[in-house]
């Protein structure tokens, strides 16, 4: 009897070394090259430059420096993730697609221009408090100059991170347990104390420690907030370096990366292992979220949520506008200061806006193709591979993603600092190792929505495939990538979301002519020229705005969980 064709467990050969390959030049080869340059004179203990960065008081400032505004920032962003995670997933109260749209904006805005808004919102200078009267008086000092302004807005810039890691464990509650409980006459307050805090306590430690590794590699809020006020944490401490003494002293900067790395890494670690542990305590009847009936504090639990929005979102974005359309700082916006000038003067007068624009452009859609073909070569073999080839590769994409992007940065510099060999061909200075870096840096935002929808696919739709005589690349144009078209979509969407207004990477790989949104904002916020830099910032909050949207049409074609502000 003729026995039906099962679909291969293993992909080709070709394809999946040339996948490792490219998997391999993209996420280890730079890390590997970052710890050698760290360690390369490490057996001369009292002189190597690892030994000598430690012993600088310099190093030590800064380090406690990050420890404090990264732990008191995750400290605000698990408050406000909580109660938004808490509130909008177990209670009833309306408007939860709004709210957690709104909710979600700050985490898609640029650093940069979160740290930029709110030194618009605050200060003397504040357009908005000059306008409403409400400005304090000429020389009082900026307060978000300070360890805790830093903490603030990074606390603010990450609670959407503690939001999506509780809201999935809150999702997954066992409804049985929980019915159980309000039929044992336990009291609403009983059932949060006694069942849903100790079985979301995984979710709490896994956003937490997200939070705190994504608030250490943050590099816009303590640039734009911390070098004014000589308060320098890591990330700030090696770009300063890098921008006063350049490519002598990477060898330090690296010691420095590898510094951070590390604490980064103890975070992503403390994450992995709280997400394994909450794989098999939070199951149960999930199928459909609880649903706690405030009555009366309905009303109230959403007046309080949409004023936290109000603080932390819209007064901050007005204040940004209001600063565009004013001829100068400190200048009340009325009918007669009403102006424009701003925008026609970064749109049509500034070549470097149009670089800047073109460049940004030009390597976020790059990046977003070519992430996107991966994304399904990788995918596709990842679903025929061992558990133990794919656990290797998902965790080498992870790595770029996951360490701070100035250390990414140091490593690609010190990778491509010299002409590529055999080829003559230099990439330092140019758009390519921006490029390079975006590559290794995204890959892995673009693999999870496809990932997460191919393994929804049904195998015997391939089986009847390969048993009707379709070789493998038939199969994978005609049966599996019009399934997955959407997800690929979604993360390439993503991809571009993020790295156009990329400030991180690419603070220390940009070059004269080859200045990025992020950086030209950066930049001009630097010289003095806030007005200018208010205009640029309006115009990319609107476009994150309207792919937001975009997103946010296309979630019905897409699987659970692939656009975070949706349900």
């Amino acid at each position: 009897m003729q026995q039906t064709p099962k679909i291969s467990s293993q992909p080709s050969r070709w394809l999946l070394s040339l996948l490792l390959l490219t998997i391999l030049l993209l996420t280890l080869i730079p890390s590997l090259r970052l710890l050698i340059e760290a360690l390369k004179d490490w057996h001369l203990l009292g002189d190597s430059t690892f030994a000598q960065v430690l012993q600088q008081p310099s190093t030590w400032r800064a380090f406690s420096r990050s420890l404090y505004t990264s732990g008191l920032g995750t400290l605000i962003a698990l408050c406000l993730g909580s109660l938004f995670a808490f509130s909008v997933t177990l209670t009833n109260i309306r408007a939860k697609t709004a709210l957690v749209f709104c909710f979600m904006l700050p985490m898609m805005i640029p650093p940069q221009v979160t740290a930029l808004s709110w030194l618009q919102l605050m200060g003397p200078g504040s357009p908005l408090l000059n306008t409403l009267g409400l400005a304090p008086a000429l020389g009082s000092p900026q307060p978000l100059y300070s360890a805790e302004g830093i903490a603030m807005l990074l606390g603010i810039q990450h609670a959407p991170l503690v939001f999506l890691a509780l809201r999935t464990s809150l999702i997954h509650l066992p409804g049985d347990l929980i019915e159980a409980a309000r039929l044992s006459g336990a009291r609403q307050h009983q059932i949060w104390l006694d069942i849903i805090l100790p079985l979301t306590r995984n979710g709490l430690i896994a956003g937490t420690s997200i939070a705190f590794v994504s608030a250490l590699g943050n590099f816009g809020i303590p640039a734009m907030l911390g070098i004014p006020a000589s308060y320098y944490v890591l990330p700030t401490l090696i770009y300063q370096k890098m921008s006063g003494f350049g490519p002598s002293v990477l060898p330090e900067m690296a010691s420095l990366s590898v510094l951070i790395g590390l604490l980064a890494l103890i975070g992503i670690q403390i994450q992995q292992y709280a997400a394994q542990k909450g794989r098999f305590r939070l199951l149960g009847n999930s199928s459909k979220a609880q649903s706690f009936d405030l009555k009366r504090g309905r009303v109230g639990l959403e007046a309080a949520l949409w004023l936290v929005i109000s603080l932390i979102l819209m007064a901050p974005l007005l204040a940004l506008m209001t600063s565009s359309l004013v001829p100068a700082l400190g200048v009340p916006l009325t009918w007669e200061t009403l102006t424009f000038s701003a925008y026609d003067e970064m749109v049509s007068r500034q070549g470097m806006t149009r670089r800047a624009f073109s460049n940004s452009l030009l390597l976020s859609i790059s990046a977003a193709l070519l992430l996107m073909v991966l994304s399904i070569l990788i995918a596709n073999s990842l679903r025929k591979s061992s558990a133990k080839v794919s656990t290797w590769l998902l965790s080498s994409i992870e790595i770029p993603y996951a360490l701070p992007g100035v250390v990414l940065a140091i490593a690609c510099i010190l990778l491509f600092a010299k002409p590529l060999p055999f080829i003559n061909l230099a990439l330092y200075g140019t758009l390519w190792i921006i490029f390079i870096a975006y590559l290794a840096r995204f890959l892995s935002v673009a693999l999870k929505p496809v990932l997460a929808s191919i393994n929804e696919m049904d195998p015997s739709l391939e089986e009847a495939a390969q048993i009707a005589g379709a070789s493998p690349s038939r199969r994978l144009i005609d049966i599996v990538l019009p399934l997955i078209a959407p997800a690929v979509g979604a993360g390439g969407l993503l991809v571009f979301l993020t790295s156009v207004n990329e400030l991180t990477v690419s603070a220390l790989l940009w070059s004269a002519g080859r200045e990025t949104l992020g950086v030209l904002i950066f930049n001009l916020d630097e010289s003095g020229d806030s007005i200018l830099a208010a205009a640029i910032a309006v115009l990319v909050v609107l476009m994150v705005f309207v792919l937001m949207m975009l997103l946010s049409l296309c979630a019905r074609y897409l699987p659970k969980g692939v656009v975070p502000w949706q349900s």
